[in-house]
């Protein structure tokens, strides 16, 4: 083969090397843009669509704010937003009530605040204590002047239950600690204030 032939052959075959990589760069763009876009559908949808459980009570957008001096007075159900302490309480068990202010900083962080009455029988608090322990973003307390047995709080969102094992409990942890309503998704719970019991 003279030369010239060998030179023409070899930029022949350079060139289809070259497409080819071309081809396989376009390819793994392309690959690389669908994958992305397939994760911000998976995001959007579940973001605005979410998923409910039944009885869940939600209280639509909720004001955001840090407040050193807020003063929020307990009710017959814990809030679900608004402006609150800047610290944060410790997610875990209490055996006593907790400032309502550090509560709510703690739902907005993605946490699940699952009060109960402090007449619940012992045997009921042990089911919650069970569930919560070694468990993140749970903060669980007893609540004095609770209308129902236990209420289950996320951001905006509420459930009251007359049973500790209402299958909706671990439903509504499963779908909002950490959950589509989180404003401040993944911030800590802990570092903040209280010492939680486990």
């Amino acid at each position: 083969m003279s030369r010239r032939k060998r030179q023409k052959t070899n930029l022949k075959e350079q060139r289809q090397q070259e497409a080819e990589a071309d081809r396989r760069k376009r390819l793994l763009r392309f690959g690389a843009l669908a994958l992305v876009a397939v994760i911000v559908l998976v995001v959007i949808i579940f973001r605005f669509t979410g998923t409910s459980v039944a009885g869940v009570v939600d209280f639509g957008t909720q004001e955001r704010g840090h407040d050193e001096g807020v003063v929020i007075e307990s009710g017959e159900l814990p809030l679900v937003g608004g402006v609150h302490s800047p610290r944060w309480q410790n997610c875990g068990i209490y055996d006593r009530p907790v400032e309502v202010k550090n509560a709510v900083h703690s739902m907005e962080h993605g946490a699940v605040w699952i009060t109960y009455q402090p007449e619940l029988p012992d045997d009921d608090v042990t089911v919650l204590r069970d569930l919560v322990r070694d468990q993140t973003y749970l903060l669980l307390t007893p609540y004095p002047e609770l209308k129902s047995p236990v209420v289950l709080s996320a951001w905006g969102i509420q459930l009251e239950v007359d049973s500790v094992h209402d299958e909706k409990v671990e439903e509504f942890i499963d779908t909002y600690r950490l959950g589509p309503q989180t404003p401040e998704f993944g911030a800590s719970c802990s570092g903040g204030v209280g010492l939680p019991l486990g």
